[in-house]
């Protein structure tokens, strides 16, 4: 009887494969989130991409969630993370939207209602003890619909020697995220700065004004739709034309 004869066909027909014997396949990681698309290097269509891109077309993405095991510190560091919010009477899966690991950095997406939460028990619990925020910046996703605002904090360890991210989203029409002032006080002209570049109003910060920016300038000029020109500038009457009224060289 050889191997493609009936017989042998017919003895495993309708037949189960034993579990053991079936091939793992290895589970397929989340796709990255598609949000837009990019168009040239500003964004600007015509003649006012002036960079030499004006041809990149490109997927703007945000990264999936990474799934456990994290590797490293991370798994130990999710644990205890977990247990001290527990100890809180507070719910991990509520409070934390999702965990990205990339290139060896470890971010968690926070609940904005919840930061407060996330971030006092970071610094006070043994054994995490983040005791210094390095700062906050903004970024603006203009087609990340209802989430076109984030804020990323960069959380330090001096007791373990580690760092993680923190961030948090908001939308436009409602840019609100808590301060963190009351938990890092150092957040304080952090939080300004933000403010003054990309408009999320950090809810309880004891000064929330401009810092860069002159108090009546109208927009906040590190956001996505922030006009590339057409500003006046205060020196001997000169102006900065928009993209498409621009010199081209190329």
């Amino acid at each position: 009887m050889t191997f493609d004869s009936p017989d042998h066909a017919d003895n495993h027909a309708g037949q189960e494969v034993p579990e053991e014997s079936q091939a793992q396949s290895p589970q397929k990681p989340p796709e990255d989130e598609v949000i837009g698309t990019r168009r040239g290097m500003f964004g600007v269509s015509g003649t006012g991409d002036t960079s030499g891109y004006g041809g990149l077309v490109t997927p703007v993405t945000l990264p999936a969630g990474t799934q456990p095991p994290y590797g490293g510190w991370f798994d130990a560091f999710v644990g205890a993370l977990r247990a001290a919010l527990l100890g809180r009477v507070i719910a991990f899966d509520t409070v934390i939207e999702k965990i990205i690991v990339f290139r060896d950095e470890l971010t968690l997406h926070v609940e904005r209602e919840h930061l407060l939460a996330v971030a006092s028990t970071l610094r006070d619990d043994s054994a995490l003890r983040f005791e210094l925020c390095l700062g906050v910046s903004g970024v603006h996703y203009p087609d990340d619909t209802d989430r076109e605002l984030h804020a990323v904090y960069h959380l330090q360890s001096i007791t373990h020697g580690r760092r993680v991210r923190l961030e948090v989203s908001a939308p436009d029409a409602d840019p609100h995220i808590p301060s963190l002032f009351s938990v890092y006080p150092t957040n304080d002209w952090h939080e300004r700065e933000t403010y003054d570049f990309f408009g999320i109003v950090f809810d309880g910060h004891p000064s929330l004004t401009r810092i860069t920016m002159p108090d009546d300038w109208r927009g906040h000029p590190q956001r996505k739709d922030y006009p590339l020109g057409g500003i006046p500038v205060e020196y001997k009457g000169a102006r900065i034309p928009p993209p498409d009224e621009r010199r081209i060289y190329s």
